[in-house]
C-alpha cells in the first residue's frame, strides 16, 4: 500500500524480540526502542497514529505530530477502563470522539503511567 510504517517500544525485551520476529513475517516497520508518549518527532507529521496501550492523558506530543487532517487513536482512561478517543487536527485544531469502554495494557513513559 505504500504506507511508511514506525513503531516505537518502551520494553527493551520486546523491542528485542519484535524487531526480529516482525520481518521474518513479512512485516517491515521502522522499529524505535523508547517512550511511545513522546511519539518520534523527527519523523512527524504523522496522517495517523494508533497507540495500542491504555494512557491516562492524551500526550500532547502526540497531539503536536499530527499532520493537518491526520488522526490519533488512543485508548484514554484509569488502568482498568478506557475509552477509545479519536482526535483529528481540522484546521489546526483537535476534534475529539469517544468510543466505547476498553482495557488495553499500559502506556508507560513520561505522559504515560510511571
Amino acid at each position: 500500500m505504500g504506507a511508511k510504517v514506525y513503531t516505537i517500544e518502551y520494553n527493551k525485551k520486546l523491542y528485542e524480540r519484535t524487531r526480529d520476529f516482525l520481518p521474518l513475517l513479512g512485516y517491515k516497520p521502522y522499529f524505535f526502542f523508547g517512550d511511545g508518549s513522546k511519539g518520534i518527532p523527527a519523523k512527524a507529521p504523522y496522517d495517523k497514529i494508533i497507540v495500542t496501550a491504555g494512557a491516562p492523558v492524551v500526550p500532547t506530543a502526540l497531539t503536536d505530530q499530527l499532520a493537518e487532517g491526520g488522526i490519533l487513536l488512543i485508548p484514554v482512561g484509569n488502568r482498568e477502563s478506557q475509552k477509545m478517543l479519536r482526535i483529528t487536527k481540522v484546521k489546526g485544531e483537535l476534534k475529539k470522539e469517544e468510543f466505547d469502554s476498553f482495557a488495553f495494557v499500559p502506556l508507560l513513559g513520561e505522559q504515560g503511567w510511571k
